[in-house]
């Protein structure tokens, strides 16, 4: 652990005050290291997730002795002196070839950790199209229902989606500044694709343009390692939603699965022969029908035994 200084100028409060919890926090810092051995199949995927990352991202370009399953303490180090949340660490051993670990922290300390190995892949450059311009949040896109099988998959899934999904508190999304698309597809529990592509907006002749998607790389195919779960307390404090973030409840009105808003309305007892309709000339009772009603009310008001006696003479 780094020792707490007191900041002595304005310049150093600010900086102390930048590094507080926030309320809404803006995207999480990554830093992407290298270990002690790295291949060049694994340091190709390495640096097309820095570069999607950018400009939230810092590369080290001195190699580091760290093994995050066995002592997470350097990792820590790293996070605290550089304010960071989230990491990328490249390495390759006879034992784990083409080795990718993927590690987020909270309050400077390891939450959860996956490992990936690199199977195939095609780095950017290989795919000679326009690419997307730096600092744009991109669309992910999580196919396959064995995202939802095991704990490995959540756990990636959500890192992704730390890692690539920028400042949070956005309303809305701008169509146009819609650049690329980042499909990750999980064909079992432990292989998972990842597509690229960039959005080219064409002409369809109505408001709405046809979209068409075009590879930009990089391209990979994964396999699920090691894996290492949050701790329940520290993942507790870590998805904790402060007071003043929460939806204030009001009374009557609850939301669905789908986050649509359902209200209840209490009312009194309705006399639908009193309810007012459309007033229509079609509709209006004749004075034959008014007759009628007239000879029925009249028919109730006699006795049962009068009735009985006038059916009886009718069928005599």
């Amino acid at each position: 652990m780094l020792r707490q200084v007191k900041p002595r100028s304005a310049a150093g409060k600010r900086v102390q005050k930048k590094r507080e919890p926030q309320l809404i926090e803006g995207a999480k810092p990554a830093l992407f290291m290298k270990g002690t051995n790295t291949s060049q199949l694994v340091t190709s995927v390495f640096r097309d997730m820095y570069s999607l990352k950018r400009p939230d991202a810092v590369l080290f370009s001195k190699r580091n002795e760290v093994r995050p399953f066995e002592d997470p303490r350097p990792l820590e180090f790293f996070s605290q002196k550089n304010d960071a949340g989230l990491f990328v660490l490249a390495s390759h051993s006879k034992k784990r070839s083409h080795n990718l670990v993927l590690a987020r922290m909270f309050d400077h300390q390891l939450l959860d950790m996956i490992e990936l190995g690199v199977e195939k892949a095609m780095s950017m450059d290989q795919f000679k199209t326009t690419k997307s311009a730096v600092g744009h949040r991109p669309l992910l896109v999580f196919s396959g229902d064995a995202w939802e099988s095991t704990d490995e998959l959540r756990t990636l899934r959500s890192i992704l989606l730390d890692m690539y999904r920028g400042v949070n508190g956005l309303d809305g999304v701008d169509l146009a500044g819609l650049e690329h698309v980042i499909c990750l597809t999980a064909a079992t529990s432990l292989a998972v694709h990842m597509r690229t592509y960039t959005v080219q907006l064409k002409k369809s002749g109505t408001k709405l343009p046809r979209v068409e998607l075009e590879d930009m790389g990089p391209s990979c195919d994964w396999v699920v390692r090691r894996h290492r779960a949050p701790n329940p307390e520290a993942w507790k404090m870590a998805t904790k939603v402060p007071k003043e973030l929460k939806p204030k409840k009001v009374k009557n009105i609850e939301r669905n699965a789908m986050g649509d808003q359902i209200g209840r309305i209490h009312m009194e007892t309705q006399d639908f022969d009193k309810l007012q309709t459309r007033k229509m000339k079609g509709l209006k009772r004749g004075p034959d029908e008014e007759a009628e009603d007239a000879e029925e009310a009249a028919a109730d008001d006699i006795p049962s035994f009068a009735k009985k006696a006038r059916r009886d003479e009718a069928s005599e």
